[in-house]
């Protein structure tokens, strides 16, 4: 892979050129994206992750933290955050940035650690990929949480994204779930591999949650079926 989504970031962070994103999923067509928007400061931030940074508390682990904006605020809140993302480009734009803790690291890797809080933020649950390594994932944040800890996670259901039949139903595929998505990411000509990201419903992502020893509870329900649930 070309790491092109971190290249982006690091090119608007050293002011090289920068352009924008394309991006396009297996059900829908390529769509523009401001790499600015990633720097976006907590007054331009949506409500749900504005709630999530006010709800954050004690030793922080920013997982998929990008272009790090998210881990800023809360460094300069006087928290200690550790950002993790598996983009070399994004760890070395958020070092610029000033981000005292920013390591390339997949989640998966994080040994003999433990945090108060853990953020998955811009549809977090995308990088569990597909349904069935959710138990895999959530076993493993699980153990990464301190007594009395909390996992604060966003997604969108996209059932909006389907036709809706006569009977009210949804013509959703027949196989598999209709949240596994594929994802391609293009930048400057050229294009990654596509990759799987998956979008949850609620009742989906608590369902797994109960399954794998972890309540969930809804935080906030957004204005367009994406919502940000609390798991601990």
């Amino acid at each position: 892979m070309y790491d092109l989504f971190g290249k982006a970031i690091l090119d608007y962070q050293t002011n090289n050129s920068p352009e924008d994103l394309l991006t396009e999923t297996s059900i829908s067509e390529s769509d523009e994206m401001s790499v600015a928007y990633l720097f976006r400061s907590f007054e331009e931030m949506p409500r749900i992750e504005q709630i999530a940074l006010e709800k954050a508390k004690g030793k922080i682990l920013d997982v998929g933290c990008g272009a790090g904006s998210h881990s800023l605020y809360l460094q300069n809140k006087g928290f200690e955050v550790c950002a993790i993302d598996i983009s070399a480009n994004a760890i070395n734009a958020c070092q610029l940035r000033g981000l005292n803790n920013a390591r390339v690291q997949n989640i998966l890797a994080v040994q003999n650690e433990t945090f108060d809080t853990i953020l998955l933020l811009m549809n977090g649950t995308g990088i569990f990929g597909t349904l069935k390594d959710l138990p895999t994932y959530l076993q493993k944040l699980k153990s990464l949480l301190n007594p009395a800890g909390q996992i604060l996670i966003d997604s969108s259901d996209l059932i909006y994204m389907y036709d809706e039949n006569e009977d009210g139903s949804y013509a959703v595929p027949a196989t598999g779930y209709y949240g596994e998505l594929t994802f391609t990411v293009s930048y400057k000509g050229q294009t990654d591999p596509p990759f799987p990201w998956l979008y949850l419903d609620y009742n989906t992502l608590q369902r797994a949650a109960q399954d794998n020893g972890l309540q969930c509870e809804m935080i906030l329900e957004g204005n367009h079926f994406d919502c940000l649930a609390r798991l601990y």
